[in-house]
């Protein structure tokens, strides 16, 4: 209870464009994604290389508040090369109109809010309520689920030959494909969902 508690309280907290830590976090968020290239001011034409829609960074966070952001940086600093390959899209045959790296994560954080009912008191949805088993085990499961989701997110984007326009329709498929893995029998850890074999 106290996990999911912290967890909630974690997703309350807004992108704040004029706070000191977040700016810090989305510098940080560069330096993970780009280790070899200078580090550009907060509203720079650059942020656009890493997938946010306009020059200033904090107008895309919308529905997805901080946690979005940290979900970012706990991608890049644990599945290091997984993030890499999403970001450069190094996998498959891509579309000429790709998704936008950082908002399609902030999709996705939302999306897994949605789909694990964590707005309410206490998740009722049948993801949440596994969700919850998960979460026991590890304090960290909502953000490794977000690595999972965006890996799998991907997965599907090559499959279906997507392209932007799509974007909402892989997110759904997405959803649903985690929703069956979360209802499989034998998951106790975010480890045990097939898709986890997908990051490296």
């Amino acid at each position: 209870e106290e996990r999911l508690r912290n967890l909630q309280q974690r997703l309350g907290v807004p992108f704040d464009g004029s706070r000191v830590d977040h700016q810090d976090a989305l510098k940080l968020l560069w330096r993970l994604a780009y280790p070899n290239r200078e580090l550009p001011p907060l509203k720079s034409e650059l942020w656009k290389d890493m997938g946010w829609q306009g020059p200033d960074p904090s107008t895309d966070f919308r529905g997805g508040g901080f946690i979005s952001l940290e979900n970012l940086i706990f991608f890049a600093k644990k599945y290091p090369e997984s993030f890499q390959r999403l970001l450069h899209k190094q996998d498959g045959n891509r579309a000429d109109w790709e998704y936008p790296f950082a908002v399609a994560g902030i999709n996705i954080s939302f999306m897994l809010t949605q789909m694990l009912d964590l707005q309410s008191g206490k998740p009722s949805s049948l993801a949440g309520i596994r969700f919850l088993k998960l979460l026991g085990e590890d304090e960290m499961a909502f953000d490794d689920l977000y690595c999972v989701a965006f890996q799998m997110m991907d997965a599907q984007w090559l499959v279906k030959r997507a392209s932007y326009m799509e974007f909402n329709d892989v997110l759904k498929s997405t959803r649903t494909q985690l929703e069956r893995e979360l209802s499989l029998e034998d998951v106790s850890s975010v480890k045990d969902l097939p898709a986890y074999n997908l990051l490296r």
